[in-house]
């Protein structure tokens, strides 16, 4: 029986052949947080230990509130500061114009790598799975250990195979495919396996694609979500790439799997996530009408120059009728959304673009709700609360539809207005 993905690269981690349900102690290749890293080096304090095990390993990027929106962040990232700068550690993205959403960043600066083992203190670190990584969330007691010891043990996961076949139309996104795979799926459907997306249908997808599938990853219980590293992988890492102790794996033709499912891209329409659960999927006509009072385009999930693009297809010429509000995934976006005239065409729109960073998606600033408000968002969450008052309303969808719904006033058919 041959072996699947998680099998061949935390086996490689651990130094011998492994198999699911297996217990391994692995030295992780990175180890990633955000503004969460004072209160982490706080328990790492308490450990005893005065130096992390290799401050090279650490990457620090502050996003969730940045500028800093209130006193406790400004202190979250003074202590990430301090910290960061008494380990000597290098790899740290403060507040400036070479930042953005730590999950951008994080693979923009090359620290994702085909066949490496990521550890991240936020839940949506599976992101890195689109470049062949074993990304996982993990807890922030789990990353000061981590820091202290240079180890982590996991449990080999048990896997989920997803193929996909045939293309997606037009006025339909990735976005669309993996809301309706977490309609199916559930929110437990994965719980702790290693998704793993298979076929022609996500080799023709570009990285910024298969990052948005791999995003949601964790919100059907994944440990871990993985594309298959190939030649358009390979052409955004070269250059960029923080180490040289990469290797492309993938899973075995015969390997054993949990669970499976098939998917054919041609028969998925634009969908949404109604509130409050990212798993409650429905076709974007039954949603169609809903008005909405404000329409959210960024984060992690769908902040990237593709979905920017997307969105100014439809607003081209348009003015939105509800705020909108647009938020580069970093600056690298933000410029080269600046540079082909993607913003001009968004601003024109009516669309206020913040700088880069995490903001209204987990209800910090920039676009907090109201009670009673509706928002469209990006996102890839809408649990009550998550935007701002625990009486407001979020639906999740692609690009493609919150510019469609944000020209409207109401949910809508992007198929409708392109």
């Amino acid at each position: 029986m041959g072996r699947t993905f998680a099998e061949y690269v935390l086996g490689r981690a651990a130094g011998h052949p492994v198999s699911a349900n297996e217990v391994v102690t692995v030295e992780p290749d990175f180890c990633m947080s955000h503004d969460n890293t004072g209160p982490i080096s706080r328990t790492f304090k308490r450990i005893g230990v005065k130096r992390v095990w290799d401050p090279n390993r650490l990457v620090v990027i502050l996003d969730h509130g940045v500028p800093a929106p209130s006193s406790d962040h400004a202190i979250n990232h003074k202590e990430a500061r301090e910290f960061m700068r008494g380990q000597g550690a290098p790899h740290f993205y403060d507040v400036t114009s070479g930042g953005g959403v730590c999950h951008q960043k994080f693979c923009e600066e090359g620290f994702a790598l085909p066949g490496q083992v990521v550890i991240g203190s936020d839940s949506h670190t599976c992101t890195y799975g689109a470049f062949g990584t074993f990304a996982a969330g993990i807890g922030r007691t789990e990353m000061a250990a981590a820091w202290a010891t240079g180890a982590i043990w996991l449990k080999v996961p048990e896997s989920f195979r997803i193929d996909v076949s045939g293309e997606l139309r037009d006025g339909v996104s990735a976005k669309d495919f993996i809301l309706k795979v977490m309609g199916d799926v559930r929110s437990d459907g994965a719980d702790y396996m290693s998704v793993e997306f298979h076929g022609e249908g996500i080799s023709a997808m570009s990285v910024a694609e298969r990052m948005t599938l791999c995003n949601l990853g964790i919100e059907m219980g994944a440990k871990n979500a993985v594309c298959k590293p190939d030649r358009k992988v390979f052409d955004f890492i070269r250059g960029r790439e923080k180490s040289s102790d990469w290797e492309a794996l993938w899973a075995d033709p015969d390997a054993e799997y949990a669970r499976a499912l098939s998917y054919d891209l041609s028969g998925i329409t634009p969908g949404v996530a109604r509130p409050h659960t990212v798993d409650n999927y429905a076709p974007v006509e039954s949603a169609r009408g809903v008005r909405i009072d404000q329409a959210f385009i960024g984060t992690c999930t769908n902040g990237r120059l593709e979905d920017l693009r997307d969105a100014a297809r439809i607003l081209k010429g348009r003015r939105a009728a509800v705020r909108t509000i647009v938020i580069p995934a970093s600056w690298e976006v933000y410029r080269a959304a600046m540079r082909d005239g993607t913003l001009d065409v968004l601003i024109d729109a009516g669309c206020v673009v913040c700088n880069p960073g995490c903001g209204p998606c987990l209800g910090a600033h920039m676009g907090t709700l109201a009670p009673g408000e509706t928002c469209i968002s990006t996102a890839n969450r809408n649990f009550k609360g998550r935007m701002g008052d625990k009486e407001s309303f979020i639906y999740l969808a692609s690009p493609l539809t919150v510019a469609a719904s944000a020209l409207r006033g109401e949910i809508s058919d992007p198929r409708e207005v392109m």
